[in-house]
């Protein structure tokens, strides 16, 4: 399936937040985390996550790309600026997603295609590109293996 890939420009009303919402509620069923993730998904968490994605287009123009078939948004990728790359001292990408309906058609590999070039472009400590990956999302970590991702490091957390 061909899906056209634009710059995502702030266009609060290009399907993005209902992207990022269904991205959310899918990580939440995974494990045991699905109050946690449905719980943040208020207004205030969407104005928030819609104005840091603007700062971060305003500073890095084509770090957010949507995928549209036939004019509506079915994927996004968010690949962190390149001001953000000492976190990780690498390239990151924060968020890929793509609509249940349009996965195995394309557009995923589309989508990490885009980020790649991007962070191409990005001047960056490490010639490399990080993300995290759900230890129980085997559909996810079994794309990103195709593409040659492999094992770096291990994130752990504590509540606050």
């Amino acid at each position: 399936m061909d899906a056209t890939l634009l710059p995502y420009r702030g266009q609060r009303e290009a399907g993005l937040w209902s992207l990022k919402r269904a991205f959310e509620r899918e990580l939440g069923a995974l494990g045991e985390k699905a109050d946690s993730y449905e719980g943040k998904l208020t207004d205030d968490y969407r104005e928030r996550y819609l104005a840091w994605v603007e700062r971060c287009v305003e500073e890095d123009p084509g770090c957010v790309t949507l995928a549209l078939v036939e004019g509506e948004a079915v994927g996004y990728a968010f690949l962190l600026p390149e001001s953000l790359a000492m976190v990780w001292d690498a390239a990151a990408l924060n968020e890929l997603y793509v609509a249940p309906d349009y996965r195995r058609s394309g557009v995923a590999d589309a989508l990490l295609d885009d980020a790649c070039e991007h962070a191409r472009g990005q001047s960056l400590p490490l010639d490399r590109l990080v993300l995290d990956v759900a230890p129980e999302n085997e559909r996810a970590r079994a794309f990103y293996e195709r593409y040659g991702f492999e094992p770096w490091g291990e994130m752990v957390a504590v509540g606050l």
